[in-house]
C-alpha cells in the first residue's frame, strides 16, 4: 500500500475538504482519503495504480492547486502498532 500526501492551495473550509475528497474518490481507486484545509493537504491511501496526473488535472479544473505530492510506503498501524520498531 502507498500513502500519498498532496499539498493543496484553495481549500478554505470543511465543504472544500468534502469537495476535494469526493473528487479524489471519483478520479481514482483509493482505500481512504482525508483532507484538512487547516493543514492545506489531502492524505490518500491506495493499493497502487494511483494516477496522480488525473487527480491533479481534475482538482485544477475545480479551482484547487496541487503544489506538492509526497509518495511513501504505508504500513497499517493496528492497536499496538507503536510497539513495532
Amino acid at each position: 500500500m502507498e500513502k500519498i500526501t498532496m499539498r493543496i492551495d484553495g481549500m478554505y473550509c470543511g465543504m472544500c475538504e468534502t469537495h476535494v475528497n469526493d473528487a479524489v474518490r471519483n478520479a481514482a481507486r483509493v482505500r481512504s482519503v482525508k483532507s484538512s484545509y487547516k493543514k492545506g493537504e489531502t492524505v490518500i491511501v491506495t493499493d497502487g495504480g494511483f494516477d496522480e496526473d488525473a487527480v491533479i488535472t481534475l482538482l485544477s479544473g475545480q479551482g484547487y492547486r496541487v503544489t506538492e505530492v509526497i509518495r511513501e510506503p504505508y504500513e497499517k498501524k493496528g492497536l499496538f502498532g507503536f510497539l513495532k520498531k
